[in-house]
C-alpha cells in the first residue's frame, strides 16, 4: 500500500490541488458580515438585509427586495454579525420546514406518494434522501434555491416511494409529475455546490 501510494504522490498531489482551486472558484452566497445592506440568498434571489431596532419583539419579514429584522433597540449600538447570522439560520430552517411541508402536502395527495415521516435537516452533500420505511430527509438549504427547484426535489424523493432506484423507470415517473425536471437538475449542478457551503 505505501508503495502505491508513493508511486501515485504526483498524481494525489495534482488532484489535491484541483480540488483546492474548485473550492476557491466557487461563488460565496454567504455575506461577509450580516448587518444592514448585506445581501443574502433566499428562494433563488438576492435580498438586502435591513436591520430596525424597536422596543417590541424580535420579528423578521421577506418584504418587497428586503429581508427586514425587528430587532430589540438595546443591540443597536453593538456588533451583531454573528447574532444575525444565527437568526436569519434559525428562520431559514423555519421556511424550509413550512414550504417543504406545504409541497409535500400538495404532491403526496396529489400522486398518492405518502411518506412516513419528512425531516429538514443539514447535509453536507444531498438535497435529499428516501429511506426503506418512506421516510423522506431533506435539506433546508433548499430554500435558498428557487421555489421550483424545492418543489422537484420534494417530487423526486416522493418519487423513491414507488421507484427505489435511479432507473429510467424512476426518471420516467419524475418527468411525469415534473415535466420539467431537467431544468431544475440543472440549476442544482450549475449552482448546488455553491449553495451547499450555507451561509
Amino acid at each position: 500500500i505505501h508503495n502505491f501510494v508513493k508511486a501515485q504522490q504526483d498524481w494525489v498531489m495534482m488532484a489535491k490541488d484541483k480540488v483546492d482551486k474548485n473550492k476557491q472558484a466557487l461563488k460565496k452566497i454567504a455575506p461577509a458580515q450580516y448587518k444592514d445592506g448585506s445581501s443574502i440568498p433566499f428562494q433563488g434571489r438576492q435580498y438586502k438585509i435591513q436591520l430596525n431596532f424597536q422596543p417590541a419583539k424580535q420579528i423578521i419579514k421577506c418584504e418587497d427586495d428586503f429581508i427586514k429584522l425587528y430587532l430589540p433597540k438595546a443591540l443597536e449600538q453593538q456588533n451583531n454579525h454573528e447574532y444575525i447570522r444565527q437568526l436569519l439560520l434559525e428562520w431559514m430552517k423555519n421556511q424550509a420546514a413550512q414550504q417543504v411541508k406545504n409541497s409535500v402536502d400538495i404532491y403526496a395527495e396529489k400522486y398518492n406518494l405518502y411518506p412516513r415521516y419528512v425531516r429538514i435537516k443539514t447535509q453536507k452533500s444531498r438535497w435529499g434522501s428516501c429511506g426503506i420505511h418512506n421516510d423522506i430527509n431533506l435539506n433546508w438549504l433548499l430554500v435558498l434555491t428557487p421555489p421550483k427547484v424545492l418543489e422537484y426535489v420534494v417530487i423526486h424523493e416522493l418519487c423513491h416511494i414507488q421507484e427505489r432506484n435511479h432507473s429510467a423507470r424512476f426518471w420516467s415517473l419524475v418527468a411525469k409529475h415534473c415535466p420539467d425536471y431537467k431544468e431544475h437538475r440543472l440549476w442544482l449542478k450549475q449552482n448546488g455546490r455553491s449553495v451547499m457551503q450555507g451561509l
